[in-house]
């Protein structure tokens, strides 16, 4: 129990400061401000509890292919490594949070117009298929363009991410359920505070304090494990 409860406490504390200010995070606010947040947050909130998912799995499959020893060390790196780098990021970052979630918005609005969706008509017209959706039954509005649009941003944008290779490295040395319940839980607090607080909440957060908040606890879990001996 208390092995479950560790993995669930340090996944739960490490995707927070990890998906808080990240691409996706911003993603989720500024779908939900254009389309149903339910759909968004649907989409949004299963992308990211696959990817956990499968992150941990492949951590929990780790020490079956290469001994513990060296995954422990491994992993003891990783926390090293990616504490160096958000502590580094921090510190060339401004004290603003404006500028990825810019450059997110930005993306999203290119995709908009690739796709015939920008002009003021087609946005009318969306808003209407929206409407006759809602007549559907329930399960099968998770179907529609929407909750696929906001699945797959927000699925795709996890691979290679920080905090998935985290996960990763997490899983290979706690306990993967506690792994995949805390990190479950820090996603979706994320997640629906993006959807419900949007763009004005995005807009306040301070990409440099996340920043330097992520590099220190990732630095505390280094040495947390280095200190830890596995036989």
């Amino acid at each position: 129990m208390s092995s479950v409860l560790q993995g669930f406490t340090k996944s739960l504390a490490m995707t927070f400061v990890s998906e808080i200010g990240d691409k996706t995070f911003f993603a989720a606010a500024i779908l939900a401000m254009r389309y149903p947040r339910r759909l968004v947050l649907a989409g949004c909130v299963s992308a990211l509890i696959v990817m956990t998912i499968l992150s941990a799995t492949v951590g929990w499959a780790a020490p079956n292919l290469i001994s513990r020893k060296w995954t422990h060390h491994i992993t003891t790196l990783l926390f090293f490594g990616f504490g160096l780098w958000s502590l580094s990021d921090g510190f060339k970052q401004g004290g603003g949070g404006s500028e990825e979630l810019a450059e997110v918005e930005a993306e999203l609005d290119s995709d908009l117009k690739a796709n015939g969706k920008a002009t003021k008509d087609n946005n009318n017209s969306k808003i209407e298929d929206v409407n006759k959706k809602q007549n559907r039954p329930f399960l099968t509005q998770f179907f529609s363009p929407i909750f696929l649009k906001a699945f797959s941003i927000n699925f795709f944008g996890e691979f290679g991410d920080k905090s998935q290779l985290a996960t990763i490295g997490l899983a290979a040395d706690e306990n993967p359920f506690g792994v995949v319940l805390g990190g479950i839980v820090a996603q979706l607090l994320c997640t629906t505070a993006a959807v419900i607080g949007g763009k004005s909440l995005a807009s306040q957060i301070s990409e440099r304090i996340v920043a330097l908040s992520g590099g220190m606890l990732f630095i505390i879990f280094g040495i947390q494990s280095f200190l830890t001996s596995v036989e």
